[in-house]
């Protein structure tokens, strides 16, 4: 019999400091990849827009500048990736970096980038911004795009485009079997926000989402001056899986790693023979179409 196919995921309640320098960012990354591999986690899952913290290392006077900190993070993202290559290597992990700003010509966009220990690198570009974004000048990229990995399909949707269900029922339609959803959010009414979204999303298609926020005061940040946030693994609510569709949670702004295991055979039988065909029976609602065409699908080695 093929041994069940269980992933242990660990999602950072992940708090943002203004680091000296990129040797000092380097030392807090390693120190918290090598602790969310500790918890055996195979794939850690870091925050929207905690690529800010590059623009620190660049001085404050730049990190407390909107539009001089949205280049300085940009600028330093490559650097930030290849050293995230290096600890997935390290560590044999994948690893949703922390959202940044990224150049797309002349403009920006908010991308997040899945790194695996083969380093390859997927980026998915935030499809719908909230007002903040707009105002600071951040463009919508896309499209969405599932990836196939060693450890299973998965897409990203980062914090508000989760709270949009086509977004996440196209890249379930093409495969994707665990979310991501990285979010940074300023008080609880966001946090919750993208929580229901995140349940919601698990509900309708059957699969499993991960939540990973920023946490706390950043006050050298004019864009992230205050987060709240918790972590959490959400799947469908079913006897098989978990009750009440949380597997697991943190402690509401506090610090550190939460992990838990997910079974996603257990997530496959119950779309075909749970309590409900939630998956399967979106078709039936008035006006549903097909919507797979419209996302992209990548394979990282």
């Amino acid at each position: 019999m093929a041994a069940a196919r269980r992933l242990r995921v660990a999602a950072a309640q992940y708090p943002l400091d203004a680091l000296a320098n990129m040797e000092a960012w380097r030392e807090k990354a390693n120190g918290w990849v090598r602790e969310g591999a500790a918890t055996g986690a195979r794939l850690l899952v870091f925050p929207e827009y905690g690529g800010l913290e590059l623009a620190a290392t660049q001085g404050l006077a730049v990190a407390s500048d909107l539009a001089a900190s949205l280049a300085a993070a940009a600028d330093c993202l490559a650097a930030a990736d290849a050293h995230y290559r290096e600890l997935a290597r390290r560590y044999d992990v994948v690893i949703l970096a922390p959202s940044a700003p990224a150049r797309r010509g002349t403009d920006f966009v908010n991308a997040a980038r899945l790194i695996t220990p083969g380093g390859d690198i997927g980026v998915q570009e935030k499809l719908i911004l909230t007002p903040f974004e707009r105002s600071w000048g951040i463009k919508p990229g896309g499209p969405p795009r599932v990836f196939e990995t060693a450890l299973g399909r998965i897409a990203i949707a980062i914090c508000y485009d989760a709270e949009f269900p086509l977004i996440v029922r196209g890249q379930a339609e093409a495969g994707a079997e665990i979310v991501l959803i990285p979010s940074a959010t300023e008080l609880m009414s966001g946090c919750a926000r993208v929580r229901m979204a995140a349940m919601a999303r698990a509900l309708e298609n059957q699969l499993a989402t991960v939540m990973a926020p920023t946490v706390g005061n950043a006050a050298w940040s004019p864009a992230l001056d205050r987060n709240t946030g918790r972590a959490g693994i959400y799947v469908p609510p079913d006897p098989e899986l978990a009750m009440t569709g949380v597997l697991i949670e943190g402690d509401l702004d506090r610090p550190g790693w939460v992990a838990g295991d997910i079974d996603l055979d257990a997530l496959r039988q119950v779309r075909s023979t749970g309590e409900t065909r939630n998956a399967v029976d979106w078709t039936f609602q008035p006006g549903a179409a097909p919507l797979a065409g419209r996302v992209d699908v990548y394979r990282l080695r």
